[in-house]
């Protein structure tokens, strides 16, 4: 059993600004005695042919060079290698229109309107469509802030231009911004193999929508309750299936957990953050490569 551990070529985007947690997990996960090796994704060099396993951990400019993602999964699975999470998931999970998927099992997903390639769609009317005053739009593929804008009436025209030119290149998505995310936070939950395993607030800085940590974002761990466990495992039982990870991350409106997104390829796993989530990372592991 050889296992390949797929990070990425950093040229200073995207990567974590709290801890160097690719390093340390695939050192703990050496210690441990496993057979496995860091190979970045978009090198051309490495014989796949050499691995049985791949654990997916942080291509984390995919979206960036998504036709060639989408080759270079298709070769590996020409191989049988065996990737963690499984294939036919990452692709279902690279476009953002699965949420749209969630929504018809019923499970809460925060409102969410589709603008497609090469269409010029009239952005002011999305505001009373999303009952909303101010909106946020991003790409269906995309990750790390890129190409996200927030926008009021006051703004959207401006922005239109903007977008109309984006949309000639790929798809977008409209939600309303929440002020529940600069009040309280956003939610992630941490799943190993189906097991819940910590959680955490992620907070903007001042001023800021986003909460990524590279972005000045605060991380802040929490004890959920069984309630908001059972709740979040939902989305992992029917849409994370066979996957050694899984994010929740959501939004609370009114009581109501809302699902932001469900990060199934690349998020980064706040291991950090809770005594345990190394050991609970590598048990799961174990467990799926018996």
């Amino acid at each position: 059993m050889n296992i390949a551990y797929i990070t990425y070529e950093n040229v200073g985007k995207y990567a974590s600004s709290v801890e160097d947690e690719d390093g340390k997990l695939l050192s703990f996960l050496q210690e441990k005695g496993l057979a496995i090796a860091e190979e970045k994704w978009t090198d051309e060099s490495v014989d796949w042919s050499t691995y049985t396993h791949a654990v997916l951990k942080s291509p984390w400019d995919y979206f960036d060079k998504f036709p060639q993602f989408n080759d270079w999964l298709n070769g590996l699975e020409k191989l049988n290698i065996k990737l963690l999470n499984p294939y036919d998931t990452i692709r279902w999970n690279s476009d953002k229109h699965y949420l749209a998927a969630i929504q018809k099992e019923g499970l809460s997903v925060t409102q969410t309107q589709f603008c497609e390639k090469n269409t010029l769609p009239d952005l002011k009317s999305y505001f009373q469509i999303l009952g909303a005053d101010e909106l946020v739009i991003k790409p269906t593929v995309s990750g790390g802030s890129k190409n996200t804008f927030r926008f009021t009436k006051q703004t959207v025209l401006e922005i239109e231009v903007l977008i109309h030119l984006l949309l000639k290149e790929e798809a977008f998505m409209i939600q309303p911004f929440l002020k529940e995310i600069e009040d309280e936070g956003e939610w992630s939950f941490l799943f190993f193999n189906g097991d819940f395993s910590h959680s955490l607030l992620k907070k903007a800085k001042s001023g800021d929508f986003r909460v990524q940590h590279y972005l000045g974002g605060t991380i802040h761990p929490q004890n959920p309750s069984d309630e908001q466990i059972s709740i979040a495992k939902q989305y992992v039982d029917l849409f994370a299936k066979d996957c050694l990870y899984a994010r929740v991350d959501g939004v609370d409106v009114n009581g109501a957990f809302n699902l932001m997104e469900l990060e199934l390829i690349e998020p980064f796993l706040f291991l950090f953050t809770h005594p345990q989530a190394y050991e609970n990372y590598y048990k799961a592991l174990k467990a799926m490569l018996s």
